[in-house]
Parts: C-alpha cells; structure tokens; sequence
C-alpha cells in the first residue's frame, strides 16, 4: 500500500512540477527568440536605409565599408542587393543558397519571410532576417541578414538547465515529504490492522451464524483489516449472544430448583418446632431474596442486550409521558399509604402538552412499559428509604429533544459521595434499610441508555434525593 501511496503521490507532484516548469522554459526561449529578432530586425532596419540613400559609387562604398565592419564585429552574413535582385554588397552569403533566394524574393515584394516564433537549443545555426529597401510603393532592394543563434541557443540551454535541476530538485523535496506522508500515515494503520488481525486470530470461529460475504474494495491492506474488524464484530457478537443465552439457562434452570425449594419450606413450615423458627423465617427470607436477586438479573440482562437479539429499544417505541405517570401513581398509592408516605404530581409542563412547530405532540421516544418500569424502580426506591411521613413528588418536563421524568423525595437522602455509585451494580447506600438487590436503578439505567436517554441520581436541598430520567422526543 505504501509503494501505491508513493506512486500517486510521486505522479501528482510530478504533474505539478512539470504544470510550472514547462510553460516557464517555453516563455523564457520566447523572451530570448524575440531578443535577438528585434536586434537583428534593427540591423537590417538601418542597412536598408543606407542602401536606399545611395545615389553614387561613394554611398555604395560607404554602405560597404559599414557592411563589412558589420559582419568583422558580429561574425554574420550580411547581403544587400538591388531592385533587380543583384547583390551590391555581400559579406559571406551563399547567394546560391534557396533559403537566400527566397528571402531575397519575399522581401523585394515587401514581404517578411516567415520566422521562428521560439528557438531551442537544438535549432539551426543561423536565422534569416530580410527587411525592404525603400518604401513601401516602390521596393529598390533587400537586406538579408544571416543571423546566428547560438548566443541564444546557449542562453535558452542555460535558462532551461537551471529550470530543470529547480525542477528536480523540487521532485526530491516532494518525494522526501511523500515518503514522511506515508509512513506518518500508514503507520498507525498497520499497527491496528497488526493488532486486529492478532486478535482475531484468537477469537472463536464462527458457530451457527451465516459466514460474512461483503466485498470491500480498495487496497490490500484496508480490505484485509476490514474483513479482519468484520470477523471481530462477529465473534463479539457471539460472545454477547453466549452470555445472553447463558443468563437466560442460568436462570431457567435456578428458578425450578428454587421453586421446588419455596415449596418444600412452605410445606415444612407446619414441622418446624418453635426453637427453630427463626432459623426458618431466616432461611425462607433468603430464599425469596435469592429469588428476587434472580429476577433483578434477568430484567438487567434483558435491558442490556443488544439491539441484535430483538429486546433492545426499537426506533418505532413512543408513549405519552404524562399518561404513564398518571398510571403509576394511580397503582402506587395505596403502597405509599401504607408506608405512611405521600405521593402526589406536579402539574405537567406545558411543553409536554403542546405542540412542536410543523410537527405532532410531543410525546417520550420509549415504550409505555419501558417508562414504567424505570418509574417503577424510583417508586419502589422511594417508597422503601424515605421514611414515614416523607413526601414524594413527580414531575414531568421536556422539550424539543428531550424528555425528563423527576422522582423526588424529602427524605434522609444519601451521602453527597455516594450519589454516583447509585446506578453501579449492587451498590446500596450506607443509610439503606435492610431489603433490595441494589439492581433496580442499574436496570433503570440501561432500559433508558438503550433509548438514547439515562438516569441520574441527584441530592434535593435542604434534603432528599431524586431521580432524574432523561429520555429523547420524537413528533407523532
């Protein structure tokens, strides 16, 4: 993978440099090639009015004398002739030559013959510059001029050298940084693609599930660490279906045996002499708190499986908040009475009630059995701890997003530090009447953290506690 990153990289800055580096090479030979054509251009320019000015043989031999230091100083050709094509002045130039003959021919017709827009280093030596004598109604003449062109050559050569080693140098600054890309990039993928296919290799095969059949594209790598995390997925998803199967065998073969043990209690319970009847209370006390241990664990394992084994939350759940609340307080009052307690509602926000903008009432994202078993959990809680005489209150608030349900009480309350500890599992406060799993806000916990909600546990001042479930909208 790195050597196909280096080469896509390599190309792209190749395609880069060369997008620069040409076009500046062919306008520096431009810039150069026009040069020396204007200087030549003037030449020819001042030796055609020469030519036109003579009118004897002492302009001739003046226009002569200044060919010939022309061409001693410069080392190019020069040939001047007249309007019948016949050379007055000629200092070097092959008169035979066709390139001469039709310079000579275009420019006694007052034309230009036609140039080189831009030389290289590999061009001809020589350039042909012909400008008209006299004007342009009555031609008298020509001026050629057989220009070199290898000062501009080897300028062109040199200007291009040094664009090509910028060039290449450029390529190597690219290439460098290319290669620290790569491995700064690919680095932390092969150390993961390393580690997955590590673990991988020690998870279990895949046993009554349909083996995985998608096909990733790109390279080599990413589709091998791609199909690794995929049988990674699959085995994590096994080993959470074998302990959801295990806690469910589990219990189905603790609750006969349990069961049969209630039974034979009950049934000795007439036998038991009255020295040991408080061994006996103390025993069946056990039993029906090992059975209610029981039951908290499978609620629990129920709450907190995933989406994949069906009894997880699902997007279609909703409810009406207030309703369910209103049947919970309805079916817990009698056992608030004879606690010696008060249970009573606040009146519901009105934005529970009201209607969302361009949508349906707002009613809570979860089930109606959902919400009241996390309520149930609060009620039970309050109802056993607060104490006599303790009031409890619930409300119920939201908004465009979300949902809170508050359980709260003016009783004993907790201890400021173990407020986060009321969720964990098996946690119960150090004020905590005998009674309880310490299961049943954890159980709330995941019923409303599977619903994109949660619960939290918070002090009520000047003292008390409350319970706090947060739960999502959704518009009907």
């Amino acid at each position: 993978m790195r050597r196909r990153l280096l080469i896509a990289l390599t190309v792209f800055a190749a395609l880069a440099v060369l997008a620069f580096a040409v076009p500046l090479s062919l306008t520096a030979a431009t810039s150069r090639t026009q040069q020396l054509v204007l200087g030549r251009s003037g030449d020819a320019d001042r030796f055609a009015t020469l030519a036109d000015a003579t009118g004897s043989a002492g302009g001739t031999r003046a226009l002569a004398d200044e060919v010939t230091r022309y061409h001693e100083l410069y080392g190019e050709n020069v040939l001047v002739v007249d309007a019948r094509g016949a050379p007055i002045v000629n200092a070097g130039v092959a008169v035979d030559d066709p390139r001469i003959k039709a310079a000579v021919a275009a420019a006694r017709r007052n034309q230009r013959p036609q140039q080189e827009d831009r030389l290289t280093p590999w061009s001809a030596p020589t350039m042909l510059i012909a400008r008209p004598v006299g004007t342009g109604v009555q031609v008298n003449g020509a001026v050629v001029i057989e220009a070199s062109t290898a000062a501009a050559r080897s300028a062109i050569g040199r200007v291009w050298a040094v664009i090509a080693i910028g060039a290449l140098g450029a390529m190597a600054v690219f290439m460098l940084l290319a290669l620290v890309l790569s491995r700064w990039v690919l680095r932390p993928l092969a150390a993961m693609s390393g580690a997955v296919a590590e673990l991988t290799a020690t998870l279990p095969k895949r046993r009554g599930r349909a083996p995985i059949t998608r096909r990733y594209g790109g390279p080599a790598e990413v589709r091998a660490l791609a199909e690794s995390v995929d049988a990674m997925a699959t085995a994590v998803a096994d080993s959470a279906d074998a302990q959801h199967q295990l806690v469910a065998d589990t219990a189905h073969a603790m609750r006969n045996p349990l069961a049969a043990l209630t039974i034979r209690l009950d049934s000795l319970e007439s036998a038991v002499p009255a020295t040991a009847s408080a061994t006996f209370r103390g025993a069946t006390t056990e039993v029906e708190r090992l059975t209610a241990l029981l039951d908290d664990l499978l609620r629990l394992a129920v709450a907190e499986a995933p989406a994949a084994f069906g009894t997880a939350a699902s997007t279609e759940e909703h409810c009406d908040p207030a309703q369910v609340v209103a049947d919970r307080i309805d079916a817990w009052t009698s056992a608030f009475d004879e606690a010696g307690t008060l249970l009573t509602a606040t009146p519901t926000d009105e934005t529970v009630r009201a209607p969302l903008p361009g949508a349906g009432n707002v009613v809570a994202a979860i089930s109606a059995a959902a919400l009241a078993q996390i309520l149930d959990v609060a009620l039970s809680n309050s109802c056993r701890y607060a104490g006599s005489g303790a009031h409890t209150t619930v409300a119920v608030s939201g908004g465009h997003e979300s949902l809170t349900v508050r359980v709260a009480d003016d009783g004993p309350g907790v201890a400021p530090d173990e407020l986060d500890q009321l969720t964990g599992r098996f946690f119960r406060g150090s004020s905590a009447v005998a009674g309880g799993t310490g299961l049943g806000l954890s159980i709330a916990q995941a019923l409303a953290k599977a619903r994109g909600g949660g619960v939290t546990v918070e002090a009520v001042h000047p003292q008390g506690l409350a319970v706090v479930v947060r739960v999502p909208v959704v518009a009907r």
